[in-house]
């Protein structure tokens, strides 16, 4: 659980604290992937994409 304390008043400074440390913990994105179940070869071949996405990307602002 996140407490964030609100000092002198300054609401909006403590909401942009919690949002902050609310994104750090990654419980929206846990909360997204639980929605819906995949199954482990799926998300395995998900993972080999995603990777072979990032080299291609990297590869090509390398040459650059």
């Amino acid at each position: 659980m996140l407490i964030i304390p609100v000092m002198k008043g300054n609401i909006d400074r403590a909401l942009k604290e919690f949002k902050r440390k609310f994104k750090q913990t990654g419980t929206f994105k846990e909360l997204r992937e639980r929605k819906q179940f995949i199954k482990p070869s799926i998300k395995i071949k998900l993972e080999k994409e995603k990777a072979i996405l990032k080299q291609k990307y990297k590869e090509e602002n390398d040459e650059q």
